[in-house]
């Protein structure tokens, strides 16, 4: 049906778009087939979809880099500007108008850790949509990521006397990247300190399967609706009876994308006022694969 050469030219023209490296100007039209014509409009299409996406790629990443940068600053400066005036008060005269005062302030305050979150979890949520940072899962032990989100987690669970139980005394392995799985984790055991009563215990446990390993938080807190189990892993959902707590409604959200781009995946199973249960489940690899290390900052990305 077609000749050799006109194969051979389709062929080196796929691949060339397959590699990124197709332009319609190496290719002359006056000396191709119909067929050849199509295909190299096609492909000179696609070509420039290409580079529009990429275009927009680096339009987003500038403009998260430009909101992050320039919020930082007038939040920090609030939160500066707050300290030192509730310094100013409290060395004041004790009076009605200064208690009123200091109610005023500490809710200021509150609203700007509030909004400060909101920009990070936002900041957090548009890199990872639109892969402006690298999810790098590498072969870890997994008590180490235990260990670590635990530790970030004692201070507010020991102010509602609450006990995070860490079931897990094994030496085992599986493939996630330490910044970004802290932080999924983080959120799931966020919540769950957040939603249990004060007095309770969280409990944090490690199932190993052949191609996984699955990591357990289960509380005894409220609960969730059976209705609500779907809708809990999308962007600012928070269900009714949870509105007035702190939160936006994006942590969930975010375990269920970094999980996603270490190809795991996270469940919940729960009922109202028996508490939840969230399984994240970490890709396991070769046990006989080298092991990388990764350094960890301490801080969520």
């Amino acid at each position: 049906m077609f000749g050799r050469k006109t194969l051979d030219r389709i062929e080196r023209m796929l691949d060339e778009a397959i590699a990124g490296n197709f332009r319609e100007s190496d290719y002359d039209e006056s000396q191709m087939s119909r067929v050849e014509s199509k295909w190299k409009h096609y492909l000179g299409l696609s070509a420039l979809t290409r580079e529009n996406m990429e275009r927009e790629k680096d339009n987003i990443k500038s403009l998260v880099s430009d909101i992050s940068h320039q919020t930082k600053t007038p939040m920090t400066n609030i939160q500066l500007y707050t300290a030192l005036l509730r310094e100013k008060l409290e060395a004041g005269e004790d009076c009605g108008e200064k208690q009123q005062n200091l109610r005023l302030l500490n809710e200021i305050s509150a609203q700007a850790e509030k909004l400060d979150f909101l920009i990070r979890s936002l900041t957090k949520m548009s890199r990872l949509e639109s892969n402006i940072v690298e999810v790098k899962p590498c072969r870890q032990k997994v008590a180490e990521l235990l260990e670590a989100v635990i530790w970030d987690a004692e201070v507010k669970a020991e102010q509602k006397g609450i006990e995070i139980v860490n079931t897990y005394s094994k030496d085992g392995y599986a493939d996630y990247d330490m910044k970004w799985t802290k932080e999924a984790l983080g959120n799931v055991l966020d919540n769950a300190v957040k939603y249990s009563k004060p007095g309770g215990r969280i409990y944090i446990s490690v199932t190993e399967y052949e191609l996984y390993t699955a990591v357990t938080v289960k509380d005894k807190g409220i609960g969730i609706k059976e209705e609500d189990t779907a809708k809990i892993f999308g962007r600012f959902y928070r269900a009714e009876e949870v509105q007035q707590e702190d939160g936006v409604g994006i942590g969930l959200y975010l375990a269920r994308e970094i999980l996603k781009k270490e190809n795991g995946y996270i469940k919940v199973r729960s009922k109202p006022g028996e508490g939840a249960e969230f399984v994240l489940f970490l890709q396991k690899t070769n046990p006989f694969r080298p092991v990388r290390f990764q350094k960890d900052s301490g801080k969520a990305p």
